[in-house]
């Protein structure tokens, strides 16, 4: 398989699955508990079919869109992933590149593999940076001054890593960051000798938005799940994210907001978009997928507050439905990561470059010239 036989998410997934270690592989593509939720955050756009109107004079279409305060390209962003450089060597300076291309939002993690300072320098389009609240308040401190010298257009606060979800895949192959070599994964690597070669002789592994501060990622392996439930402040509240709100000064968006009485609050503390997420069904299974709880949420803050549609999106088709919905545009993670790891910077290019095709080719069959055209009559639920 090729990447010129890759033509939607899934067959990235598949190219990602033969070319990564399964520790590795497993890491992106698991989640927490049975793994439902996960399904269901794709699964549920097919409980909803799309009207189209015709003879709209559709030649020239405009799919450009403002979030937080940033107009970009089309309704589709890239969003915040960890450790993208354990995926593939080129890690973040790729995705960076291909959205900068693509005129639309990138945002690095905490657990980014490259410095906020290096993403701030290589691009100009909008970018930004997901902050996990940490018990050393120096190091939270640390990132946010940071982001405001190197010109980041947004702080995303993660809200729903208050512990961490059961990803059993993760507890069965072992994962760590940096990966330790144990003798139940060491035959998953040999198999992959490509990978193992790029992760040893190329630039060493590193968390560099962390290590300032903590061993632990970097020069210390450790779990995810260790990670979060040792490292992350777990009293954070309300008060604590309007105070970091205010200290960053700049647009702001909470990640992980699925219920509307937290979409209100939201707007309450001048938050100026939210991600409506169950962080790709990593933490809570069981919850709803962010397409589900769309409408509601948009029908109590839309106006208020900019509503982003993250997780679960592997077509263009569903981008057209969350935004019929209500939402102002869409993210997702895995979306590009099946294609960093599958072939670096022209997977990615490759993917975003297609879900963009159908997001064009799907609102010429829909009957509409720009996003804002797309509403909530064209849409029916079964």
């Amino acid at each position: 398989m090729r990447l010129t036989d890759c033509h939607n998410v899934e067959d990235f997934r598949r190219l990602a699955k033969r070319r990564l270690p399964s520790p590795v592989f497993h890491y992106i593509d698991g989640a927490g508990d049975d793994e439902v939720t996960k399904g269901r955050n794709t699964s549920s756009f097919d409980d909803c079919d799309l009207v189209p109107n015709v003879l709209a004079g559709v030649e020239n279409i405009d799919m450009s869109t403002t979030v937080m305060g940033k107009k970009i390209g089309m309704p589709l962003f890239l969003s915040p992933t960890a450790l993208q450089r354990l995926f593939h060597w080129q890690g973040e300076r790729a995705v960076a590149a291909v959205a900068e291309r693509f005129n639309t939002w990138f945002g690095i993690s905490s657990l980014a593999t490259v410095s906020i300072e290096e993403v701030g320098a290589a691009i100009k389009t909008p970018k930004m940076f997901q902050l996990y609240i940490h018990k050393d308040k120096g190091l939270n401190e640390s990132m946010v001054e940071r982001c405001k010298a190197a010109n980041f257009d947004a702080i995303t606060l993660t809200v729903d890593t208050i512990v961490a979800g059961n990803r059993e895949r993760c507890l069965r192959t072992g994962f760590t960051s940096p990966p330790r070599f144990t003798p139940s994964s060491v035959l998953s690597y040999a198999t992959h000798p490509a990978w193992v070669m790029n992760y040893l002789f190329r630039e060493k592994f590193s968390l560099p938005n962390l290590s300032t501060h903590v061993s632990e990622g970097t020069n210390v392996a450790v779990s995810v799940a260790d990670y979060f439930n040792t490292m992350l402040d777990q009293s954070m509240d309300w008060k604590m994210a309007e105070a970091i709100r205010a200290e960053w000064g700049g647009q702001f968006c909470l990640k992980g907001v699925m219920s509307v009485e937290d979409a209100k609050r939201a707007v309450d503390i001048g938050a100026t978009a939210i991600m409506v997420s169950n962080h790709g069904g990593r933490q809570l299974d069981g919850s709803r997928s962010p397409f589900d709880q769309i409408a509601e949420i948009a029908d109590a803050v839309g106006g208020k507050i900019d509503i982003i549609c993250d997780g679960g999106v592997r077509r263009g088709t569903h981008v057209l439905k969350a935004l019929a919905a209500g939402a102002t545009a869409c993210s997702g993670g895995r979306l590009y990561l099946y294609a960093l790891a599958a072939a670096g910077e022209p997977g990615v290019d490759r993917v975003v470059g297609k879900l963009r095709d159908e997001i064009e080719r799907g609102m010429k069959l829909m009957g509409v010239r720009s996003v804002a055209e797309l509403d909530r009559s064209m849409l029916r639920w079964r």
